[in-house]
């Protein structure tokens, strides 16, 4: 089955299809089809806009879509970034504008109230208009100082239990316990189950 990734971040393409790397899926970024534009991200929550962008990329494409939206939710800062974390520091904002911006809010806020946690949302859009969406979280704090030169986007302060930060993990160990991954895999389960009826 030839599935289409409705993303134009490469780092986060990638980490999608190392994630539906399984025998009978065939996965296509929406970044490498010609005339392809990401779509507003309007929605009030990670589901509305997980499904904007899997609509806009099936509507294109005419394949089946698989599309993500991920929050970062900070207890000290009432929850945000969340919905907004890719746009903390603003619309063309970097990796780095955005981890900046977090650090400066959290300026003084001791680690024990520095809890946080990545939620994602995936969902599949197939044109026969059947939807599917799985969740994904993965409970943290937010570290004093990034760390690590691996992931992406805020994983190098978002520390785990143990004390490592996602940039610290090597792939594989990363994409084994992300929300990401969570979310993915029960996703490509239900994918597969569709299949299967």
């Amino acid at each position: 089955m030839k599935l289409v990734l409705a993303t134009f971040n490469r780092d986060k393409g990638r980490e999608l299809a190392a994630l539906l790397d399984r025998p009978g899926f065939e996965v296509v970024l929406l970044a490498d089809v010609p005339g392809a534009a990401p779509p507003a991200e309007t929605g009030a929550t990670l589901d509305e806009n997980a499904r904007i962008k899997a609509r806009a990329a099936l509507a294109h494409t005419g394949l089946p879509a698989v599309a993500d939206d991920t929050g970062l939710e900070v207890d000290a800062l009432d929850g945000r970034p969340g919905v907004q974390a890719a746009r903390y520091a603003g619309p063309q904002a970097s990796y780095a504008d955005n981890v900046r911006k977090l650090l400066a809010e959290l300026a003084g806020v001791p680690a024990a109230r520095r809890d946080a946690r990545f939620r994602a949302v995936c969902v599949a859009c197939w044109p026969d208009g059947v939807e599917l969406a799985a969740h994904g979280v993965l409970e943290g704090r937010i570290a004093a100082a990034p760390r690590g030169s691996g992931g992406f986007g805020y994983d190098p302060v978002f520390e785990l239990p143990d004390g490592r930060t996602l940039a610290e993990l090597a792939e594989a160990e990363k994409n084994a316990i992300s929300h990401r991954a969570l979310a993915m895999r029960r996703l490509a389960e239900l994918i597969t189950i569709k299949l299967e009826a």
